[in-house]
């Protein structure tokens, strides 16, 4: 018996699940302490609540990017955030002739419109080159050698744009008629955060229904399911994956748009880092490969990180709290490769697609 007992008996999941009921009880600890000082209000978490799910919107964009691709290829695109950057940075001088004109404040839903429109077009033809030249030709190499050249065209996109635009910092300017807020159920809600949220959710649900309603999408699913299978019934592998990095080069452009409509400042060459991590983490939270999974992982971490250093880490006394939002997503993503690796709505990959 106590052989057996041994046996079955591991370490390393001592370790962990001991390491799971402290970060419980301290989420739980924490949230008791803020809650009991009474130091917000209702109107302020609710403020924090939707300024969380604008920026978790433009999270879930990029990171629809990144789940679409490992959907279909099993490989992480570090590179993703600089094509989200190219986009949103070749838009701001686009915004900048605009608002001289008067023509962002004469005609503002057709002036963004063409703004997402310029950002997309650049980003999907940046996501194409991407794959054409960085990541066709190493298809059938081992898995680390594509993570690599990720890692290298992110650090050579970035000096190129670096090159072509500057080193300078720019920012989007205000559109006036964003601006101002909206008094809704007894609360101040700022009408860019409105604005914000809803583009996002209207690229979203667009996107669920191409992939689950449409000829491409099916031919996407298909060649995410078995890639010899779908190739045997007629459907061109190779365009698939093209359109399937165009789609994502195409939301993540937008949503350096909708970013610059939300943040307007720190446009720059070195601007899609964080946001493409961040988004990353907002994937593998949701489920890599899973749609719905990255819009919901990327609208629960822009809450999380939007109420978490108030909720949480000031209930522990932690000082300055609120600058330790970056560091909250990256505390998300450790917890949730040990709690459930898999994501929200991922599945356990067979041995075969791990």
């Amino acid at each position: 018996m106590r052989e057996k007992f041994f046996e079955r008996f591991s370490w390393v999941s001592l370790v962990l699940n001991s390491f799971r009921i402290i970060v419980i009880i301290l989420i739980v600890v924490g949230a008791f302490n803020t809650l009991q000082g009474g130091k917000y209000t209702t109107s302020q978490w609710v403020s924090l609540s939707v300024s969380g799910l604008a920026q978790g919107s433009i999270y879930a964009l990029i990171a629809l990017g990144y789940t679409l691709v490992y959907g279909i290829l099993l490989m992480i695109n570090f590179a993703h955030g600089e094509v989200f950057m190219a986009g949103a940075f070749t838009a701001v001088f686009v915004a900048e002739a605009f608002k001289e004109s008067g023509f962002l404040d004469s005609s503002p839903l057709l002036a963004v419109t063409i703004l997402i429109l310029v950002a997309a077009v650049v980003s999907t033809v940046v996501a194409v080159i991407l794959e054409r030249v960085a990541y066709r030709p190493l298809r059938g190499a081992p898995r680390l050698v594509p993570l690599i050249t990720a890692i290298g065209a992110s650090f050579f996109l970035q000096y190129t744009f670096r090159g072509l635009y500057g080193s300078g910092f720019k920012s989007y300017p205000e559109v006036a008629a964003v601006q101002g807020t909206w008094h809704i159920a007894g609360n101040d809600i700022p009408i860019v955060q409105i604005v914000v949220f809803v583009a996002a959710i209207l690229l979203m649900v667009a996107l669920y229904w191409l992939v689950e309603r449409t000829k491409v999408g099916k031919a996407m699913r298909a060649v995410s399911e078995n890639k010899e299978v779908a190739a045997l019934m007629g459907i061109d592998i190779d365009q698939i994956i093209v359109m399937t990095f165009a789609i994502g080069g195409a939301l993540a452009g937008a949503a350096g748009v909708i970013n610059g409509l939300y943040r307007p400042q720190g446009v720059s060459f070195t601007m899609g880092f964080f946001p493409g991590i961040k988004a990353f983490t907002a994937a593998v939270l949701g489920g890599i490969g899973n749609i719905p999974g990255a819009m919901l992982g990327g609208l629960f971490l822009g809450v999380f990180e939007s109420i978490g250093p108030n909720l949480i880490l000031e209930g522990l006394g932690i000082p300055a709290a609120n600058q330790l939002k970056d560091a909250i997503a990256f505390t998300m993503l450790v917890l949730v490769l040990i709690f459930r690796p898999q994501g929200i709505l991922g599945e356990r990959l067979t041995e075969k697609k791990a």
